[in-house]
């Protein structure tokens, strides 16, 4: 595999970046073209690159829209509609959703980009009621199907950072105790967890004891409030949160993630039924300077 287009810009300790998801969807190549710049004017590090369909943007020219901006790529986010599927399903749907998620991989190589993130086990809204063993079971034959793919991740440098949801949007990994459980016998090297603190709020008993349990194994972090608005305009320990953080380790990017209601495809996926914010614009805006004082603020 040769190696990515281009070097991306060298990022300090917990830079900050956010998700076209905030304004777009499906984030194409000229909604990267209106965001990047947008964000990069208003002081973002880097940004989060969902893949919903591969192809929707071109990895060349977004390269060169990065390079212009003098954004990183911090992730490719990975999508898991209806039908992509590596656990309970046929052996066709089982080979598709591997295969979208070597492109990911792809993309992200492509980028410079350390990172595959995403609910990479089910569709989102795919849930149903398992013994214990029954989740064994589904953890081993998902472990089984995600290995070449991991194989092919470790290849290129890139780390699949495997997102536990809410209850509400799956029944296989809810929690940090689930993810590091269903990831033994994963290569460590090729395999994390990524942590959204939207499901963290209401999967957690305590936002800091899950990173500390998470410890060595985050691998990405994506940040909201417990809406899904602003970081900051709600009602989590912040302070704590980024403390475990900076105790575990992990010195990657902080990333908003949050989602339009004016956008009818992706309100209906995430449940976003309202305006979290005064403008989308304000959402960014002001998650970024609630960041940027609370880290500033850490011992």
């Amino acid at each position: 595999m040769t190696g990515p287009a281009g070097t991306s810009p060298a990022l300090p300790p917990f830079a900050l970046g956010a998700n076209p998801w905030i304004w777009h969807s499906p984030v194409d190549g000229a909604a990267l073209a209106e965001t990047l710049p947008k964000l990069a004017g208003w002081g973002f590090d880097c940004v989060e690159l969902p893949l919903e369909r591969a192809g929707d943007w071109a990895p060349a020219a977004t390269a060169k829209l990065l390079d212009a901006t003098g954004l990183a790529p911090a992730a490719v986010v990975a999508v898991m509609p209806p039908g992509r599927d590596l656990v309970a399903t046929d052996a066709a749907t089982v080979r598709a959703t591997q295969d979208y998620l070597r492109r990911c991989v792809d993309a992200a190589h492509a980028l410079g980009a350390p990172v595959v993130a995403g609910p990479v086990y089910t569709a989102v809204g795919r849930a149903w009621r398992m013994t214990d063993g029954e989740r064994a079971a589904a953890w081993a034959e998902w472990r089984e199907h995600l290995a070449p793919v991991a194989a092919h991740a470790r290849d290129a440098g890139v780390t699949i950072a495997v997102e536990p949801l809410n209850r509400y949007e799956t029944s296989l990994l809810n929690t940090v105790a689930q993810c590091l459980t269903a990831l033994d016998g994963l290569d460590p090297a090729a395999v994390g967890i990524a942590l959204d603190v939207y499901h963290q709020n209401i999967e957690e008993r305590g936002l800091p004891g899950a990173v500390r349990e998470a410890g060595g194994r985050i691998a990405h972090v994506q940040v909201c409030a417990n809406d899904r608005g602003a970081p900051g305009a709600d009602h989590l320990d912040w302070p704590g949160f980024l403390t475990a953080l900076a105790e575990s380790g992990y010195r990657g990017p902080l990333c908003v993630e949050s989602f339009t209601a004016h956008n009818d495809a992706i309100a209906v996926a995430a449940s976003v039924w309202r305006p979290l914010a005064t403008s989308q614009d304000t959402l960014a805006t002001d998650g970024l300077a609630f960041l940027r004082r609370t880290l500033a603020a850490l011992p």
